[in-house]
């Protein structure tokens, strides 16, 4: 049977993990100007479905787009690339708050 199409896939930082079944996940990209030919980061944030509640804050996870699963889940985490702390992630968080 064949594949219906390209998923997407990316990797972030997970911020929260307090729903069932649900982490939410921050993901930083680069992005170029076309003028000035300099890079800002920007970030977008994704609620993806984590069925065995396998992740918790900070880890580093690969997320796949898949079928709507709720109103703002779009997501499905593939699996955990590198766990985390808390402490790394609320020292991301207040550094972002200071620019």
């Amino acid at each position: 049977m064949k594949e219906r199409g390209v998923r997407k896939k990316m990797i972030g930082v997970v911020i929260s993990h307090n729903m069932d079944k649900t982490a939410v996940v921050s993901v930083d990209r680069l992005k170029k100007h076309r003028a000035y030919n300099k890079y800002s980061r920007s970030y977008k944030i994704y609620k993806a479905h984590d069925p065995q509640n396998g992740c918790g804050v900070g880890d580093k996870v690969r997320i796949v787009e898949s079928r709507p699963i709720s109103r703002t889940k779009r997501w499905q985490v593939l699996g955990v690339i590198a766990k985390g702390t808390e402490k790394e992630v609320e020292k991301e968080s207040v550094d972002s708050l200071e620019q």
